[in-house]
């Protein structure tokens, strides 16, 4: 089984903090891993604690940011991406 892509956005792409909320808008579940802690979130809500996760220092969504299905993983989680992507 492989993975689709359906769009891939570069890294010297910036999104900011209107895209990170219309991806928490779209999401039933938020994932956020930095380091070796990962939080869950529920989606639909871009709670500020939620958006200061989401955001790195310079205000731009963290990298890398994958939606799978109604899931949004924000930052590498490898065991959370196992689980979600296969």
């Amino acid at each position: 089984m492989g993975i689709e892509v359906a769009e891939q956005v570069p890294a010297s792409r910036k999104l900011g903090e209107k895209r990170a909320r219309e991806l928490i808008l779209g999401a039933a579940k938020v994932s956020v891993a930095k380091g070796k802690k990962l939080e869950v979130f529920d989606g639909g809500k871009p709670t500020e604690e939620l958006m200061e996760k989401m955001l790195g220092a310079t205000g731009n969504l963290r990298a890398p940011t994958i939606v799978a299905g109604d899931q949004l993983l924000v930052g590498f989680n490898e065991a959370t991406y196992r689980e979600v992507l296969g």
